[in-house]
């Protein structure tokens, strides 16, 4: 299976991860890479805002770096009908390439399995268990593997022996039994007068009248075949019933194809079978073996507006990071092989993505370019932010001119329909943009929203700190600050709790002062520098 290469943001995403994910996927795809833009979290409503502007798809939805069965190369799963003979068992096994069947009812309800290795061993099993088979073998499948016809159903239960004609046929108990003849009718005879159940006739032989007759008389079945003595005795054994020798479904180990991998595997080390089947809303979907597990591939990411473990995506160790384009500080990702890992002091990762179209010589369509402008917006506040820089403003002018954007206008009609927390709940303004550090050992969170009038912090600020202080008994971070941002890069409001409070009491009260609006420029080097 071909997946896909992600291009993924961080946790929580905001307008420049989601942004710049579209943008480089789009570019990766122009390069001749099957890539695709994901996302960790749920859009912001700045984000969607944009997205339902520019009629985009929000990026795939994504939880995990891990592999479930869904998405790695499996077996087709090959089934037989649980009343279907062995012989058409193991015609399937030959005529796919297959070790393992799967048994299934008239609703195609799995059943029960079954393996090449099972059916071979009917042929060697001790004659008392195979005649037990043979004794609740339908006469239909008897019929089916001699590719015969029944010529007269009889109503004697066989006991499934199985005899030939021989000098001793008439001291014989031939009771129930199942007979193997050529055209002499005078052992047809004697082997009814015997009690035989059933008489299978070699080479398309029909008997007279009398001899059919007589076996309607006693219900002994009749069944011609075109095969020969020899080749009706190798056959016969073939005709017992799959569902005699599966393994009930009771007993198999089974899989649904969204488990993961590395739990599929710890479950098969526990057992030998070679093959399992894997299900889908109680539906057999395909079958999986050990070999499927050690073959299968990572997925590939690209990580996109971040570098550092925590902010990624869940299982990262269990996936290839093949690239990284980001403008924060180096964190602790680490990967197998050297990889692009492009880092640039700018103040959006849509920065990087626009610069990186012209340095491949690749035009970006007019969507892509707004994509790439609205990360920069949001992310530099309308280049208010002290993270913003000249590059920034450089190619954001430059798509301005190319493609006739007003950034004024798109910043002022993004931020009057977004910058707002009228309407949010507590945890969603708390947790929309929560990230977190640790500074000189300490845990510090620091959630960051963006808003037009800052006086609106006044009518929440005590019932909000109460829940901060509610939110930390759990969490228990050293200092949890949580920062109103003018959207327009006219300072801030904080509210904060953590058992470091009054030690930062001053320093907060100095970023209020200042007007600070940056976490990661001017917030964490200060809490950084104090704590040091």
């Amino acid at each position: 299976m071909n997946l896909p290469v992600y291009v993924i943001g961080h946790k929580i995403p905001d307008t420049d991860s989601i942004c710049g994910a579209l943008a480089l996927a789009e570019l990766k795809q122009k390069m001749g890479v099957n890539a695709m833009a994901a996302r960790i979290g749920h859009l912001n409503p700045e984000t969607r805002f944009i997205l339902d502007k520019l009629n985009v798809e929000s990026p795939q939805y994504m939880t995990t770096a891990r592999n479930t069965l869904a998405e790695i190369e499996i077996d087709e799963a090959y089934t037989v009908y649980k009343g279907d003979t062995l012989r058409r068992a193991w015609d399937i096994c030959l005529e796919n390439n297959t070790k393992t069947l799967y048994v299934v009812d008239e609703n195609d309800n799995l059943v029960g399995m079954t393996t090449i290795g099972e059916i071979s061993r009917i042929q060697m099993q001790d004659l008392a268990i195979t005649q037990q088979l043979l004794s609740q073998t339908p006469i239909e499948n008897l019929e089916a593997v001699l590719k015969g016809k029944i010529l007269l159903k009889g109503t004697l239960p066989t006991n499934g022996q199985v005899r030939i004609s021989d000098k001793k046929l008439m001291e014989r108990d031939l009771r129930g039994a199942i007979m193997i003849l050529d055209d002499a009718e005078d052992d047809m005879l004697k082997s009814m007068g015997r009690g035989c159940a059933i008489i299978c006739i070699a080479e398309n032989y029909v008997p007279n009248d009398y001899i059919i007759d007589i076996a309607k008389s006693m219900g002994v079945t009749l069944i011609n075949t075109p095969y020969n003595t020899m080749k009706m005795i190798q056959m016969i054994y073939r005709s017992i019933p799959v569902e005699l020798i599966m393994t009930p479904a009771h007993d198999i180990i089974r899989f649904n194809k969204t488990e993961f991998i590395q739990d599929v595997e710890r479950e098969m080390l526990k057992t030998r079978h070679s093959s399992y089947p894997v299900m889908f809303q109680d539906k057999l979907v395909g079958s999986v073996a050990r070999y499927h597990l050690l073959k299968s591939k990572k997925k590939q990411f690209i990580l996109i507006d971040h570098n550092e473990r925590k902010q990624s995506i869940s299982d990262i160790d269990y996936a290839d990071i093949i690239e990284i384009v980001d403008h924060h500080r180096i964190g602790d990702i680490e990967t197998d092989k050297p990889i692009v890992f492009r880092n640039m002091i700018v103040g959006s990762s849509c920065t990087i993505v626009g610069l990186m179209y012209s340095e491949y010589g690749i035009e970006m369509s007019e969507t892509v370019a707004k994509l790439i402008c609205y990360g920069i917006i949001s992310d530099t506040l309308n280049f208010h932010s002290p993270t913003c820089t000249e590059t920034d403003r450089i190619l954001a002018s430059r798509l301005e001119k190319q493609f006739g954007f007003n950034h004024q206008n798109m910043a002022t009609e993004l931020f009057e329909n977004t910058a707002t927390i009228k309407g949010k709940t507590f945890r969603d303004i708390l947790y929309n943009d929560c990230k977190e550090y640790t500074l000189s050992g300490k845990r510090v969170a620091i959630s960051q929203v963006f808003i037009y009038n800052l006086d609106v912090v006044d009518d929440i600020e005590a019932d909000f700190l109460k829940y901060m202080e509610d939110e930390n008994k759990a969490r228990r971070f050293d200092l949890r600050l949580m920062v109103f941002t003018n959207i327009e890069g006219k300072g801030s409001r904080f509210i904060y709790t953590g058992k470091l409070s009054n030690f930062f009491m001053g320093t907060i009260k100095d970023f209020e002062k200042q007007g600070v609006v940056s976490r990661k420029k001017q917030i964490v080097p200060r809490l950084s520098t104090e704590l040091a």
